[in-house]
């Protein structure tokens, strides 16, 4: 039996039963191929330090469903305090997200995620110890990527330089001299996308909006807390302020900061690249995470790390919106309270989809070998959300639920749906 709680997966497992209880699907079976991932590969990961010593990594993929599509999602390299055996469900849980996520977006592709479990930001490693990491993952990985196959992509503390080695490694194993599809999140040199690196946030945003205009919450003037100041976080600060909303709230690793007069994202990031952090920002308090997350504001951006919202806090929260810029910062256990409170969730699943689908069109120009420009590229990401936002907040209207799982079962019934009509074979 399943415990549900701060284990990811058993979260991700839970919602997954609830968008089978509104589907009406009844099959056992079926639930837990919906539910499992198809494969779990964990590795170890040797790599010779600069002082000469041998030091052994673990790292993961796991691929959850490709009925749609080839496997899509990020390499994180991260260390949560659960330690080793809690990333192995970490990102269990993070592939079956992926899954809904494309299905939700409208984007021919499955779910899968991969991680070492280290932290660059803690340990000082150098250039080649970095590359010697990133290379030999790529390495134990890749028999199961590829263009067709698994297509991975940037997360916590990876960036377009880990992505472009992956890339090179996988070209050189199998004899390819450029083969820029077999993974996303590149430098624009190397086959990127424009509008790949505010993605995250700019879908966000979008999704901010819409919920916005649902409930009648005018955004000029809007409040905004953000929690967590990486890369989804900030741009999606960025594009709610050029909307007209003003910034009362921020946080990252080292501490979270109120300011109810307002504050300016260009001066927010100048003080953080400045200082290391956004705590200590001129005329901000810092708080806890807690008072944080339930500072009275119109819209919450939780775009930490997951299991950050729990009944506790959901009691407290004092926002209309929520837009998880993060992957599963909610706990089942507070969505019913959200709901009843009339706060408006709009599901990480959606929220965050923007990446994944610049990714998807990234991928795309890769295959075609064109490329298109920020605005046309941002334009069709804009399309899909917007579409799967209204078709889940329709949903969520008609059958009188939230939209997390109204997303759920939009995501499900799609994946449901390519499962059938491919079967079962051999």
């Amino acid at each position: 039996m399943v415990k549900f709680g701060a284990d990811p997966f058993a979260n991700a497992t839970k919602q997954l039963h609830d968008a089978c209880d509104i589907l009406g699907i009844k099959d056992e079976g079926l639930i837990k191929y919906l539910a499992m991932p198809n494969k779990v590969l964990r590795v170890k990961i040797p790599v010779r330090m600069d002082n000469g010593k041998i030091r052994v990594f673990t790292g993961f993929r796991s691929q959850h469903n490709n009925d749609r599509g080839p496997y899509k999602g990020g390499i994180r390299y991260f260390d949560p305090e659960g330690g080793v055996e809690y990333m192995e469900r970490e990102v269990m849980a993070l592939s079956a997200w992926m899954t809904w996520k494309t299905s939700i977006a409208g984007v021919p592709l499955g779910g899968g995620k991969g991680a070492i479990f280290v932290n660059p930001k803690k340990e000082k490693f150098s250039r080649i110890e970095m590359s010697r990491l990133t290379r030999r993952f790529a390495f134990m990985i890749s028999e199961i990527i590829g263009p067709q196959k698994d297509i991975p992509a940037p997360d916590v503390y990876t960036t377009g330089k880990e992505m472009t080695q992956i890339m090179d490694t996988y070209g050189k194993l199998n004899g390819v001299t450029h083969q820029p599809g077999v993974i996303t999140g590149k430098p624009i040199p190397m086959g990127g996308s424009l509008a790949r690196n505010v993605a995250t946030g700019l879908g966000t945003a979008y999704c901010v909006r819409e919920a916005a205009q649902e409930i009648g919450l005018p955004l000029r003037g809007a409040k905004v807390v953000l929690q967590g100041f990486g890369n989804a976080s900030t741009f999606a600060g960025e594009y709610l302020e050029k909307m007209g909303c003003i910034i009362i709230g921020a946080s990252d690793s080292k501490g979270d900061i109120i300011k109810t007069s307002g504050m300016k994202m260009k001066d927010l990031e100048k003080w953080k690249r400045n200082k290391g952090t956004v705590v200590g920002f001129p005329g901000s308090t810092k708080v806890t995470t807690e008072k944080l997350l339930t500072t009275k504001c119109d819209i919450l951006i939780p775009g930490a790390l997951e299991n950050q919202i729990n009944a506790k806090i959901a009691k407290n929260i004092q926002c209309k919106i929520i837009g998880e810029s993060a992957n599963g910062p909610t706990l089942p256990e507070a969505d019913p309270i959200l709901y009843k409170k009339k706060v408006v969730v709009v599901p990480d699943i959606l929220a965050n989809a923007g990446g994944v689908t610049i990714s998807y069109y990234e991928w795309v120009q890769n295959n075609i070998g064109q490329y298109w420009g920020f605005v046309h590229v941002a334009k069709l990401m804009e399309d899909h959300l917007i579409k799967g936002f209204h078709d889940a907040y329709d949903l969520a209207e008609k059958k009188k639920i939230d939209m997390r799982r109204a997303c759920m079962a939009i995501a499900v019934k799609r994946v449901v749906e390519a499962f059938e009509m491919r079967g079962i074979w051999p």
